[in-house]
């Protein structure tokens, strides 16, 4: 095992990785922003470096200052967390080539599946089912565009190959419309990603957003840990998780785990990562693959009983995946909210100082949060500021008791989204379980213009 991890992130991720590292035995550095220089995995870490000003560019997506922070400390290894560096197949290189171990997989592999086009041939390789669309990168010939277009049949959904986070996409309904569409989402992608390659999809009317969770070791060994449902989402953005998935049969799921795991050994895949798909009609399609920590790994930790990010720092240390397939067991249900500072229902954000914060307990309850009383929230990065994770026996014990938790919570000085939370965990549909990506956009749609007529 390491004996210093640098966390090249901020937090709740940072000090999530933080407390797995002390876990193990392992001396943490923190690097940190001068925004963020009162945190608290700053001050919990055996060694902190500022690596910069508030902004991102000059600190956290820094690539020299971190490297210079990991040498003059004497880490051995950097774990980028999620966002920022954590799938920039350059910046693991640098990592490598530098002498350290990067805590993920390796810079190829990064490459190969930050590409959307070469990620989706490696994955029909290996059985992973896909939506239908086009057989690899869109040409520039429009006829030839058009073609693909009828072929896979209206609507559509026009892809960047590098995107991600919901940007560089574009639905289409018409042929008269797709031209168009691909000139616009070419010259986006190619300001946005500096990779102007598109690729076309059948567009799925209402789908749910359902991953698979795998861990895989540098000796060909990996492992698939049930999935997660996703399909509460804003602005293509996750609210809330959950893991299992509700009602979709174990049979369905083995299935396309067991591929997933193949995938990973297909392609030499080293560490986390995530499977997302989209389902529909009781059939899973493939869409991208995180290479990364996801923000809600913690329910399939409570379901499974597996440490994610420890798992990530031994494999990355060279050890063996402890487990096989037949001992990874789904016990329970468990459901994540994500706290952000933010308006509820609008969106907007909500940054400044937390007068007090009062985090709930309870059976089943975990809080993953780097805030506190007295904290001041950034106004230079994501809204999240904490992630609560209910577990139960069932499914409806897992909402009862995020109900209750929630309604502990306290968090005064700024606006968060814990109401729309509140809101969603008494829907009637969101309870039944199964609803589609778009259920809570047109949710919040429908209140806001319930709201207008008022």
């Amino acid at each position: 095992m390491f004996g210093k991890v640098l966390i090249a992130n901020r937090g709740e991720i940072a000090l999530r990785i933080l407390r797995a590292c002390r876990e193990l035995g392992v001396r943490t550095v923190a690097v940190h922003s001068e925004a963020d220089t009162e945190a608290k995995y700053v001050k919990l870490a055996d060694e902190s470096v500022c690596i910069g000003p508030a902004s991102s560019a000059l600190s956290y997506l820094n690539v020299p200052a971190i490297i210079s922070a990991a040498e003059v400390t004497d880490a051995e290894a950097i774990h980028p967390g999620y966002g920022f560096l954590s799938e920039n197949a350059d910046f693991a290189e640098c990592v490598e080539k530098s002498g350290f171990a990067f805590i993920g997989p390796r810079p190829e592999t990064i490459r190969l599946m930050g590409d959307k086009v070469s990620a989706k041939n490696a994955m029909k390789e290996a059985g992973v089912p896909c939506v239908p669309g086009s057989e690899g990168a869109l040409p520039d010939d429009s006829t030839q565009i058009i073609k693909i277009g009828r072929a896979v049949g209206y609507p559509v959904i026009i892809k960047a190959a590098a995107g991600g986070g919901g940007r560089g996409m574009r639905v289409v309904h018409t042929e008269a419309a797709l031209l168009n569409a691909v000139s616009m989402t070419r010259s986006e992608a190619g300001a946005a990603f500096n990779n102007s390659t598109l690729y076309m999809e059948k567009y799925l009317e209402n789908p749910r957003h359902v991953e698979i969770q795998v861990l895989a070791d540098a000796h060909r060994s990996s492992v698939y840990l049930g999935e997660r449902d996703c399909s509460m989402q804003r602005r293509h953005q996750k609210v809330l998780e959950e893991a299992p998935a509700p009602g979709i049969p174990r049979r369905v799921i083995s299935r396309v785990g067991d591929r997933c795991a193949e995938a990973c050994r297909r392609i030499n895949y080293r560490g986390a990562g995530t499977f997302e798909f989209l389902f529909e009609n009781g059939e899973f399609y493939f869409i991208e693959m995180n290479t990364r920590v996801q923000v809600e790994h913690p329910v399939t930790e409570l379901v499974t009983g597996v440490d994610i990010i420890q798992a990530q720092l031994r494999v990355a240390a060279g050890e063996r995946l402890w487990f096989k397939q037949r001992d990874i067991e789904i016990r329970g249900h468990a459901i994540e909210c994500r706290i952000n500072a933010e308006e509820a229902f609008k969106g907007t954000p909500s940054p400044g100082k937390i007068t007090n914060w009062h985090a709930p307990g309870g059976p089943g309850i975990r809080v993953d949060s780097h805030v506190y009383s007295g904290y001041t929230v950034p106004p230079h990065y994501d809204s999240m500021i904490g992630k609560v994770i209910a577990y139960g026996d069932t499914r409806d014990q897992a909402i009862r008791r995020m109900r209750i938790a929630l309604s502990e919570m306290m968090v005064d000085g700024i606006k968060t989204n814990i109401p729309l939370h509140q809101e969603l965990l008494r829907d009637e549909r969101f309870v039944k379980g199964g609803a589609s990506i778009h259920y809570l956009e047109e949710k919040l749609a429908a209140r806001s213009e319930a709201a207008k007529g008022k």
